[in-house]
């Protein structure tokens, strides 16, 4: 969850559920208990993260209402379920990236934050029809995601891409035609991503840069679904002990979707 996007963390997760299906059981109630007990582990290691609780709670739904009468039948049901959410997951962010590129011409700068998968894909599919474009990449600190990013998009051709410190986005957008990022879930009218999204929607909004977010829908929520920070080690931030002061390292941020131009998923486009 610290070094992925959130898609592929919610398929991880879900194949990880397999394990369970190499193991020997007395009964098919004893088989539906460890598999609740493990995806109660899983979706707790994030509460706030949509795609893995979503998905989740729809394999152990599945199985649950499968009913079966043998522990083999149970565990075809979770493997059925699991194919099913897994390739749910990545078919939504190939349409999503997909629909994406509608909004994205030949000769585009992008400002990008953080690492997204879903994002990737979109500039991957941009370039692979013949575009070329200029893109810069924020750092993301503390864990520095926005590196990995711009390693991947140096490899591609067609792409100029650029390393810049988080800070520095205010003095590149002048130079930038739209700011595209992925997301961790969208709750009502805020948007949840990796904390820097907020200052970087604020100042590409005040600038008159379009800000536009790509992902599933299933993370686009209307509703009973409580959003919580995770906040992480001091670690990631400082080495040296911190004597007489605090250190705070929230994960995520809330970024008015206000702030947007729209979100573009694998069902729709949301505009803002």
């Amino acid at each position: 969850m610290q070094t992925h996007s959130s898609s592929v963390v919610a398929v991880k997760a879900a194949e990880a559920l397999l394990a369970l299906t190499d193991r020997a059981y007395p009964t098919v109630e004893e088989y539906v208990r460890t598999l609740e007990r493990n995806s109660h582990a899983l979706r707790r290691a994030n509460p706030s993260h949509a795609s893995l609780q979503t998905t989740q709670r729809e394999i152990l739904s599945t199985v649950e209402d499968a009913d079966t009468d043998s522990v083999d039948a149970a565990k075809e049901a979770t493997r059925d379920a699991v194919e099913s959410v897994v390739d749910r997951v990545q078919s939504a962010k190939e349409r999503a990236a997909e629909r994406a590129v509608e909004y994205v011409e030949d000769g585009t700068t992008l400002l990008t934050h953080d690492y997204s998968s879903t994002v990737l894909e979109a500039i991957e599919r941009t370039v692979a029809a013949g575009a070329e474009l200029e893109v810069y990449c924020t750092e993301a600190r503390p864990r520095y995601l926005g590196r990995k990013m711009v390693r991947t998009l140096a490899d591609l051709d067609g792409v100029e891409a650029h390393l810049i410190v988080d800070g520095a986005a205010g003095h590149f957008l002048p130079e930038i035609d739209q700011v595209v990022v992925g997301m961790d879930c969208i709750v009502e009218d805020t948007l949840y991503n990796r904390i820097g999204t907020y200052p970087l929607a604020a100042t590409a909004h005040d600038s008159g840069v379009p800000v536009r977010v790509v992902g599933a829908e299933a993370k686009v929520v209307t509703g009973g679904f409580a959003f919580e920070n995770e906040h992480r080690s001091v670690s990631e931030v400082i080495r040296e002990p911190a004597d007489g002061f605090a250190v705070e390292n929230p994960a995520y941020d809330a970024t008015p979707t206000r702030l947007l131009d729209a979100a573009i998923t694998d069902e729709r486009v949301h505009e803002f």
